[in-house]
């Protein structure tokens, strides 16, 4: 495989630069000295931000744009073998990397590299240990799957040693990371497109978690189902986090009016300190015992940990309040999965309103067929379900289900529940049903943020 070296900054091009991951990565290799080209089918935000930067970008994908003097090329997923770019750079015999070997490739160039791995919170918690780090004076590099406003976007460029990473397990990117501290939240069933059932995901974690080197460290989540099968065999140090239970543990959890917890640190048998969070919900506490637990071994301290946490607000589409309208709060949430769902609701739930209106967008038919009771089970939670039309994202089968599926789901447990196929129709519904004191829960991966948007005329 094709080697970064900060020492020696070549020529990168980029087959698909705008995306959020990839242009945060090119970001990283231009402030390291790099020249960086790329394409994309558009202008975006992004890209003219790149451009800013240094970066010289085509419109759209042509066979031209791959120059004699491109050293590697970098793509996505999203690039198949057909793609005009694709063909030249095959046929020019270039080095190419995907963008999870590329990301592993930077990770290398660092001696202290920490990847933030599970199936749900790996945003929040990521930009609560860069709060963390950035407090502590590390200096960090940081790659984050979300817009994150202590950082003015998704990527910082550092000057240190320290580099903060999410660490996606989707077909398996993650397993191309050299992490020397990694993190793990949690392991459920999801993106079943892809993985075949539980175990095999479970047996990709245990070898995300094998490529962290002897003398590094995991810190994983002790509620972990047979937390020994992901933790055996491992030559890193293993620290467990929790809520009351592991080496590191959040105690003394108290919540405000808006459902945001204060804790205590425990390690061993010392008190670490006091800290108290501005996002709510029993996951936020958790994903902060995470991030604290790494910045600890990071030897960051108490009160540095405390001051970088307290200036956390969330990132983007992380329970977040868009505004209010007629006396009604609307706050968007990307959970798209049960467990997220669960947990975002009852975060929801701490909040004194008189009535939580969700509404979902199921993300992918693959998704929501495989984990329909569940799906089910975790919207109860809400007052009343008004369901958007799935999302289908990458899929093109709609397995013969639809939201009204999961409508008659959520009706067989006794649970009012809507499901309309626009937008629009939601929007005005909404505006005839809400009264002041309601609380408005877009929720979903896809563009469900948008009715919240249009109802505040955003």
């Amino acid at each position: 495989m094709y080697q970064i070296d900060y020492n020696k900054p070549v020529h990168i091009h980029f087959i698909g630069i705008g995306g959020i991951s990839m242009s945060g990565l090119a970001a990283i290799l231009l402030g390291r000295g790099f020249s960086v080209s790329g394409s994309d089918a558009k202008k975006s935000d992004l890209t003219n931000w790149l451009t800013g930067l240094g970066a010289h970008i085509s419109y759209p994908q042509r066979a031209e744009n791959i120059t004699d003097d491109i050293d590697v090329v970098v793509y996505t997923a999203a690039i198949h073998p057909d793609n005009p770019e694709f063909i030249a750079v095959t046929e020019k015999q270039l080095p190419m990397l995907t963008r999870a070997q590329l990301l592993g490739e930077l990770m290398r160039n660092y001696e202290t590299a920490v990847a933030v791995a599970g199936t749900h919170g790996k945003t929040t918690t990521t930009s609560m240990l860069s709060h963390i780090m950035l407090s502590g004076a590390l200096d960090p590099t940081i790659s984050v799957g979300g817009i994150l406003k202590s950082i003015g976007g998704n990527v910082r460029v550092g000057t240190s040693g320290n580099f903060l990473t999410e660490a996606c397990e989707y077909t398996n990117s993650f397993l191309e990371l050299f992490p020397t501290l990694g993190i793990i939240l949690n392991v459920d069933a999801d993106h079943l497109d892809f993985f075949k059932d539980l175990d095999d995901i479970r047996h990709s974690f245990h070898l995300f978690a094998k490529r962290i080197p002897d003398g590094g460290a995991l810190v994983i989540n002790q509620a972990i189902a047979e937390l020994s099968g992901i933790t055996d065999g491992l030559s890193c140090h293993v620290y467990t986090f929790g809520i009351d239970a592991g080496d590191y543990q959040a105690v003394n959890v108290t919540y405000d009016a808006s459902g945001c917890g204060s804790f205590d640190l425990k390690k061993g048998a010392e008190i670490l300190g006091h800290f108290s969070l501005r996002v709510p919900g029993e996951h936020n506490v958790s994903n902060a015992a995470a991030a604290l637990a790494a910045g600890d071994l990071l030897g960051i301290g108490a009160a540095a940990m405390a001051e970088g946490l307290s200036a956390f607000t969330g990132t983007d589409r992380r329970f977040q309040k868009k505004g209010e309208i007629g006396g009604v709060t609307i706050i968007d949430d990307y959970a798209h999965h049960p467990t997220e769902i669960m947990a975002t609701l009852q975060a929801a739930g701490k909040y004194s309103a008189r009535k939580i209106w969700c509404v979902f967008q199921p993300h992918t038919y693959t998704r929501t067929k495989a984990l329909m009771d569940e799906f089910a089970d975790a919207l109860s939670l809400a007052d009343t379900v008004i369901l958007a039309e799935i999302y289908a994202a990458r899929e093109t089968d709609n397995l013969g289900i639809s939201s009204d599926t999961l409508r008659q789901k959520l009706e067989s447990l006794q649970k009012e529940a809507y499901y309309f196929p626009t937008f629009d129709e939601i929007e005005t519904f909404l505006l005839e049903k809400c009264q002041p004191g309601d609380l408005v829960l877009t929720m979903g991966a896809g563009d469900v943020v948008k009715i919240g948007e249009n109802l505040l005329g955003n």
